[in-house]
């Protein structure tokens, strides 16, 4: 659970991404211009601020410029529609971690804060790497190498095998992989999660991911030897 600020003025998407937020566990607060953004965020209450750009009091950058003045370390991931590499250059200069073009699927951006959360954690113990056995997993660059050899892995692939590295030898359920990786606004009785537990299978091997009967599905690394009893 974390605490997240948004600054967005668009009533509606202010509004969609609190609800997501808040459905995936997390504390959103929402201000709708950059005067109550920066005054929020100077408080240091926060781990992460999602930051609108065309504010209507000021340029979302110049809140950024003015927050990493003051000291204010929060990851920040800013929402855009101005879709030129210079603008997105500007915002990574002025101190934001990532960036969202609109329009956007809410899932994305929810991996987007995942991996910044994490990262922030991250910096913190100065690990940037989740490894079972050969599997490793690069969070900043989503790269993914077994035993040294890339594994080429869509956007969703590596979110659901970034939830089970992360609970190595852990039983997740096909509801909290359904949460955490297709987020709150997808159909409980989808099969997705089995379908994409199939891609990852035939990518990293058959070895690596057990189902569970009645439970879910469990990654571990393989044994080459079988287990004692």
């Amino acid at each position: 659970m974390a605490n997240i600020l948004i600054v967005e003025d668009e009533p509606g998407i202010a509004s969609f991404v609190s609800k997501g937020l808040k459905s995936a566990g997390h504390l959103p607060t929402a201000v709708a211009t950059g005067e109550d953004g920066l005054s929020h965020a100077l408080t240091g209450g926060y781990d992460l601020i999602i930051l609108d750009i065309g504010l209507p009091d000021m340029d979302g950058f110049v809140v950024l410029e003015r927050m990493r003045g003051q000291g204010v370390a929060t990851p920040v991931i800013i929402l855009t529609a101005r879709s030129s590499v210079g603008d997105t250059v500007q915002g990574l200069d002025s101190g934001a971690d990532d960036y969202m073009a609109k329009p956007f699927r809410f899932e994305e951006l929810l991996a987007r804060v995942r991996l910044r959360l994490r990262s922030d954690v991250a910096s913190v113990s100065a690990t940037t790497h989740i490894r079972v056995g050969d599997l490793v997993m690069d969070l900043p660059k989503h790269r993914v190498t077994l035993s040294g050899a890339p594994v080429d892995l869509s956007a969703r692939e590596f979110s659901l095998l970034e939830a089970f590295m992360s609970h190595e030898d852990q039983v997740l359920s096909r509801e909290q992989l359904l949460d955490r990786v297709w987020g709150y606004d997808f159909d409980p009785g989808s099969n997705v999660v089995d379908v994409y537990v199939r891609y990852l299978r035939r990518k990293i091997g058959n070895e690596w991911i057990t189902t569970v009967r009645n439970m879910g599905y469990r990654l571990s690394e393989p044994r080459n030897e079988p287990r004692r009893r």
